[in-house]
Order: C-alpha cells, then structure tokens, then sequence
C-alpha cells in the first residue's frame, strides 16, 4: 500500500466528467443521419474527432451508416499505419495479489496455489518465447508489495534483457503492473521499458468502487492518476485500457477519450497505445452477473470509433478474442496483436510440456500458434512486424507523434517491419508461411515512398540473409 502522504497531490481525477459524458451521450440521440455522414467524412481526414461527434457516432445502430463507420476505420488506420500489424505476448511473472477485483481470477479471495517465477525460471519461460519468434514482450504481475515487489520487477526486466539466444533477444518490455509512485517509474524508465501500460478497467466511479471491494486498486484516483505520475516520472509512452463489459461501452469510450484529452492538455501527448480487452469467464467470477457485457457488432464499432477519435494511438487486440474475429478486426483499426499467448505464470513452459497451459486470470479464445496467426495476417494483406527501433531511436512521446501526425513515419516503420519480418521468416518461420511472407515483403517493398531508404532497406534485407540481425532505421 501506497503512503497516504504520497498520495495527496494526486487527490482527484477530476479530469472524468461523468456529467459531461451523460449530457453528450443525451444530446447525440438527437444527431441527424446527414449530419453523421459529415463526421464520418471529417474523420477521414485523421485528425481525430471531437467529444461530441464521437458520442454522436457511439449512438449509430443503421448498419449503412457502420458500413462508413468500418470503411472510414480501415481508411484512416491505412494513411497512419499502412499494412502493418505489430506483433507482441505477454509474460506473466506473478500471480500473487492483495486485491480482490470482482471479474479477476487472480483476486486475493481465489483459493489457487499461487507462485512467481525465480529468474531461472523467468529465462525458460523467455527462452521459449523468443524460440516462437518473439522480440515484444508485454510483462505482467498482481499487486503484491511482499512477493512482487518492484525490485522483483525490475530484476525480472534485467533478466529478460540480458538474455542472448541463437536468433537473438528480446528488444523490448513494455511494463503493465500496479500504479505506483513518481520515484517508481522512474526507476522503471531506467530500467529501460518500453511503454508503461495501466488498464483503467471501468472509468465510471461507482462501478469502480463495486468492481474493486477491497486492496490498493480500489483508491480510483491513485489508479486514474497513474499515467500522469509516469509521465512525471520520465517515461513518455503510456498506454491505457478500458475492460469493456464492466459498464456502458459508451460511456467508456468517451471517458477514456476523455483522459486522452487530459494527457494532452498537461503533456502534450496523448495515450501511444489504448487496448480494448472484452469481459471474460475467469476463475471466481460468474459472468452471466454482469449487465454490460459487449456484443460482437458492439465491440467492432468501438474499435472503428477508436481508430477515428485517435488516429496516431496503437489499438491492441488480445486473444481473448476468437480467431476468426480477431483477424475482422484489423480492419476496423486495430494495429497490434498478441500471439501464442498464455496468462498463466510459468504457462509457455506448462503448454511447451504438455500441450496445456493453465489459465487462471481470464479465459483465452485464440489458441493459434504464433506462425499460424503470422500466416493468417499474411494472407489478410497485412505486413507482421517486430520493430521495437523507434524505442532504441528515441522516437517516443511527443517525438513519435510528430513524425506519426507529418506523415513521415512510414519511412521508418515501413523497413523496419519488413527487416523485422525477414528475421521470423528465416529463423522461425514454417515453410508455408515463409513462402506467404516472402510474397507480402515483395508487395510491401515498392510502399516504401523515398527510393534512397527502399534502396537501403533491400541492402539490409540482403545483409539478413546473409546472417546480421537486427538491423533497423
């Protein structure tokens, strides 16, 4: 727990106007069809949509006007992102944990044995993750100030980075773990994350409160405050997350954008990544008891509207989702996908085993292993990428959003997903899917805009067949 002294200049999150999101959800019942059709043609144009066209759009039910809502999704995510599909799992080093979130298997109450790993067992676990072709990882840990406390994280982090396999390492951690203290993310910006990630969970206060009875979590302004003590902390790439099912969807979106507004206002910069995890059966918790559950039709709208309220944010998928919606949804504007995944801690070592892995803390729909996901994106037209240099190249926070908002991050994004993807296709790649990936490089290549860096980016790709790695912009 979390002194109260340090506690007192981050008393409100008063940037959640919960009025405000009621009166503009009122008013955009109101909004006429012609008028719709404006907004969705603003929105084209990526830049961002405000508070209340994005309310407006959340009341869209006319499957004409969510056909545009899609199409304008898929346009914008193309002008921003190209085709590229960025490729991540997620590491679970800890299951012990003091609170007691109602929709979490990992809740204090859940009579499981629980565990952490011990670095030997943490290198396994990485070992086996970057055997699948891994170089993103996602860490994830409960809230324990006794077994998972941040020197433990921290050390895990070192662990991971210092490991150096046949194909090469891990390049990037991004960090989801407790909300902590300015001096925390410090420490942890040191320690050389990536992005530091804090899923919000519900934004409505009273659900909130429901949702957490009991542990740290449960203070609302400590949690929703967060983001701004890592910006303070140095760390300029936070992403955050709202677990949809848990209240509203609509709501939801338009308080999230709402703290989008917020990091904007103070920092300069918004949120570099949003994830839209959807309520699933978890050990502990009866799913049917929750009023607010998102439908499939729901849910694609949701990360449509995303794609058009913040179009230079990464919007990333799980594979809570089943497969064959997950690959619908890069469509709708989703940028970024976990792959082979499991959420049990020691997991990839228990299915590597066995062919089974325990998941405790939610239940996983998307059991494709990593080259079957890769070979499916492929064949969807989409470019898998492994590109962690702009965190190596300082093109972070505000830096990154400039190149994103110019137009000018293609000319490095785009060769480092094809130098990154050579690298899979070589070293872990099954023969159909190389054979499918090699087609999607040589398409990809001429959209490399300036002829000097596509020039450079054959001379590299030849140099990785050669036997380099690692090779970026």
């Amino acid at each position: 727990m979390v002194k109260t002294e340090q506690k007192q200049q981050w008393e409100r999150a008063d940037f959640i106007v919960e009025k405000e999101i009621e009166t503009l959800l009122q008013e955009a019942q109101k909004t006429r069809v012609e008028d719709i059709r404006t907004i969705i043609d603003k929105a084209r144009k990526a830049k961002g949509l405000t508070l209340p066209e994005t309310a407006a759009l959340l009341q869209v039910t006319d499957k004409s006007l969510l056909h545009d809502i899609y199409a304008a999704a898929k346009e914008v995510k193309s002008r921003i992102y190209g085709q590229r599909v960025v490729i991540f799992a997620p590491l679970y080093i800890s299951d012990h944990c003091v609170n007691n979130c109602v929709y979490c298997g990992y809740k204090q109450d859940n009579p499981f044995k629980r565990r952490k790993l011990t670095q030997e067992e943490l290198a396994e676990e990485v070992k086996l993750l970057e055997n699948m072709g891994h170089k993103r990882l996602a860490l994830e840990a409960g809230e324990h100030p006794v077994e998972c406390p941040l020197e433990y994280i921290l050390e895990s982090i070192g662990t991971i980075y210092s490991l150096k396999f046949k194909n090469g390492s891990i390049r990037r951690i991004n960090v989801n773990i407790a909300a902590t203290t300015v001096e925390d993310y410090k420490r942890l910006k040191e320690a050389q994350i990536g992005t530091y990630i804090l899923f919000q969970e519900t934004y409505h206060r009273q659900t909130y409160r429901e949702m957490h009875p009991t542990g740290p979590k449960g203070d609302y302004d400590w949690h929703t405050t967060a983001h701004d003590r890592a910006m303070q902390g140095g760390i300029d790439d936070v992403g955050f997350g709202v677990l949809f099912g848990l209240y509203d969807y609509k709501f939801e979106v338009l308080a999230l954008l709402q703290h989008a507004r917020h990091m904007e206002e103070r920092f300069g910069v918004g949120p570099h990544t949003i994830s839209v995890p959807r309520l699933r059966p978890a050990q502990g918790m009866d799913i049917n008891k929750f009023p607010h559950l998102v439908k499939d039709e729901e849910f694609a709208k949701i990360i449509a509207i995303l794609r058009l309220a913040v179009p230079y944010t990464g919007l990333i998928l799980s594979t809570r989702e089943r497969a064959d919606f997950r690959d619908r949804l890069l469509d709708h504007g989703v940028s970024q996908i976990s792959a082979g995944s499991c959420t049990g801690v020691g997991a990839y070592k228990e299915e590597a085993d066995s062919e089974e892995s325990t998941s405790v803390q939610f239940d996983v729909d998307d059991h494709r292993s990593v080259d079957a996901v890769l070979a499916s994106v492929c064949a969807s037209g989409y470019l898998p990428s492994y590109c962690t240099a702009c965190y190596r190249q300082g093109r972070t926070g505000d830096r990154f959003m400039a190149l994103a908002k110019a137009g000018e991050i293609h000319n490095t994004c785009q060769p480092n997903a094809i130098l990154t993807f050579k690298e899979y296709l070589l070293d872990y790649a099954s023969p159909e899917t190389r054979r499918l990936g090699e087609e999607v490089i040589k398409k990809h290549l001429p959209q490399i805009e300036n002829p000097k860096i596509r020039s450079l980016t054959e001379e590299k790709l030849s140099r990785i067949e050669r036997g380099e790695r690692d090779l970026y912009f």
